[in-house]
């Protein structure tokens, strides 16, 4: 379901120590790290390299489900364990599962990063507080359609939202950036540190409502 443009970069090896493990929830194997006695969670969904690929594994909290019928088990699972907010984020392709869920209101808060396969309609429909990151140099979601996105959104003011393009990088940056790709790294930090400030705003906000 991945076209060229989201596997001309594969993923590179990466530096730093891994900060989870993986486990089983809801019959799929999942990539887990974070506070265990948080009541709030996010799920990462991988792009088409799976929660294999190693920058996936440094961010915050991750688990990475294929489809958005894989995906529900593992919410329901959570919630089901005392977790209270669920909050989602997508990369590339798993963008589409992410909004999916956005539409239907299973979680939270949403985050698309780079998306693939996301259309207006589908923005159209998002009932839940969503964030769009994307890259100046994208073939799939160029800043043009991108943009086409925030207008949507802003004809939605029941729907927060946050959108931002980040200069100087491509589709997938955030993920499979090179370490010796200063100005990319940069961006991918700037990105997961947006995608955390994002994520703490909506969850606590929604925990308190």
């Amino acid at each position: 379901m991945s076209g060229p443009a989201c596997c001309n970069n594969p993923p590179a090896a990466f530096s730093g120590e891994q900060s989870g493990q993986i486990k089983t929830i809801a019959s799929i194997n999942s990539y887990v790290s974070g506070n265990p006695d948080s009541n709030l969670a996010v799920l990462l969904i991988s792009d088409v390299y799976g929660y294999e690929a190693p920058k996936l594994r440094y961010e915050l909290w991750q688990e990475q489900k294929p489809a958005v019928e894989f995906a529900k088990p593992v919410i329901h699972a959570l919630k089901e364990k005392g977790i209270s907010k669920v909050g989602a984020a997508g990369f590339c392709w798993g963008a589409k599962v992410v909004v999916e869920l956005a539409k239907d209101a299973d979680i939270q808060a949403a985050a698309l990063l780079h998306p693939t396969f996301v259309t207006l309609d589908d923005i159209k429909g998002v009932k839940v507080p969503v964030a769009i990151l994307g890259a100046e140099f994208d073939q799939i979601s160029p800043p043009e359609l991108v943009k086409q996105f925030e207008d949507a959104l802003q004809a939605k003011p029941e729907v927060d939202h946050f959108v931002k393009i980040y200069p100087g990088v491509s589709h997938g940056w955030t993920v499979r950036y090179r370490d010796e790709d200063v100005t990319a790294g940069k961006r991918a930090q700037e990105a997961h540190q947006d995608l955390v400030d994002w994520f703490a705003k909506c969850l606590q906000k929604a925990h308190s409502a």
